[in-house]
């Protein structure tokens, strides 16, 4: 088996025995990973209008922003409001259940990361953080990552 096979078997194994553990451990609160996905981003730099979560979102490309927004409207996780600075556009903002199921979703994120700083521990995850990088490099789903990313600077 070539290197590179090899390396895409096992970013997809990863990929999946992550979404697994992920999707079974918010299962428990009630949440896809996509729901949960779209909580943090609400947490970290809501509110939005519904544009700017669906350039935030990296889950499947599959999953609609509008119809993911509409989920969390009806569990009382999320509101839509007039934007404070033009009531026209309206904007989705986390509501008080909202943000005790991000602090849920967060605990279980930091679970999970411990875990997967606890296995990169003997290696150096830079150096496969920057292949990543530079294999899924302009690609919608890097690009909604460095959304993100640029957002957390701003």
């Amino acid at each position: 088996m070539r290197q590179a096979e090899l390396l895409r078997y096992l970013v997809l194994a990863a990929q999946r025995e992550g979404n697994r553990r992920l999707t079974a451990r918010l299962a428990g609160i009630g949440l896809t990973p996509a729901q949960s996905e779209a909580l943090r981003i609400l947490a970290d730099h809501g509110p939005l209008a519904l544009t700017g979560l669906g350039d935030m979102l990296v889950c499947d490309s599959g999953t609609n922003p509008s119809r993911l927004a509409d989920r969390l409207v009806t569990a009382g996780l999320v509101e839509r409001g007039p934007a404070p600075d033009d009531r026209r556009r309206i904007t989705l903002a986390l509501t008080a259940e909202g943000w005790a199921a991000n602090d849920a979703v967060r605990r279980i994120e930091d679970e999970f990361y411990d875990a997967l700083d606890a296995a990169g521990a003997q290696v150096d995850v830079s150096a496969a953080i920057e292949l990543l990088r530079l294999v899924s490099a302009g690609s919608p789903a890097a690009r909604a990552l460095q959304n993100r990313i640029d957002a957390q600077g701003a």
